[in-house]
């Protein structure tokens, strides 16, 4: 099965911001989203923040969250950026 992964208008306008490789993890992360849901063990300090909302860090400084429901096919990326400012 494969997931539909939407990312936040916010997140589209600060992603230019972001360095190029971080850019680019976030990208990998997006993909691997798309294949094997929003539970992702490989990626560093994954862990579920709340119900229906995980977290993973790209680097040491930088995080993505994303939110998704048991039983949909859809999954939200709603922040890549610093962990300082992250949501959580």
């Amino acid at each position: 099965m494969q997931y539909e992964v939407r990312i936040k208008k916010k997140i589209n306008r600060s992603l230019k911001k972001l360095p190029k490789n971080i850019q680019r993890l976030l990208f990998l992360l997006i993909e691997d989203l798309k294949i094997d849901g929003p539970i992702q063990k490989s990626w560093q300090n994954f862990s579920p923040l709340e119900e229906n909302k995980f977290h993973c860090h790209l680097t040491y400084r930088y995080v993505a969250c994303w939110t998704w429901r048991q039983g949909e096919i859809e999954i939200e990326v709603y922040y890549a950026g610093s962990r300082e400012k992250a949501p959580y």
